[in-house]
């Protein structure tokens, strides 16, 4: 996993406009690669100035292929940063999810030193719920993102209660 750049406006026009991605994860507004780069500018290279973290690239390491984004994202909203993560879908059930949330989850309680980090579904996502219950996440509670007008899952990792990464 490495940082997100303008570079990778093409990838980002293309995760955000995937159908599930749209679903689950919301409509960004994304319709050309200039929107792309301000998204980028927005939510995720600011967030890296800001915060210190953000969400990464996922990609393979023989040949770089470009998979997915996961990474950490502190909303004002929330007290405490939580997991994020899409998945181009030709990538999906491959175990990549899985492999970069744990990477991320060492990485947000091993080196950022956090207590406690949450994460957020929409119920109806299985995919994306029954990830969070394998990585040791548990439900909390119902949540409202902010603009959003249906609830989502709320779950949280406890650095005291989680089996160790």
């Amino acid at each position: 996993m490495s940082r997100l750049t303008y570079d990778d406006c093409e990838f980002i026009f293309e995760l955000v406009n995937e159908p599930s991605f749209i679903q689950y994860i919301g409509d960004k507004c994304v319709r050309n690669l200039d929107d792309a780069r301000a998204y980028l500018a927005n939510r995720v290279i600011g967030h890296y100035e800001k915060h210190g973290f953000g969400l990464y690239r996922v990609s393979l390491k023989t040949d770089g292929t470009l998979l997915g984004i996961c990474g950490l994202v502190k909303r004002d909203e929330f007290d405490h940063p939580d997991l994020g993560f899409a998945f181009l879908k030709a990538h999906w059930s491959n175990g990549y999810a899985y492999e970069s949330s744990l990477a991320v989850l060492d990485y947000g309680l091993n080196k950022l030193g956090l207590k406690r980090i949450i994460a957020m579904a929409d119920g109806a996502n299985q995919s994306s719920t029954g990830l969070l219950d394998k990585l040791g996440f548990g439900f909390e509670r119902m949540a409202r993102m902010p603009g959003e007008s249906e609830d989502v899952r709320l779950y949280a990792f406890e650095a005291e209660s989680a089996r160790p990464i």
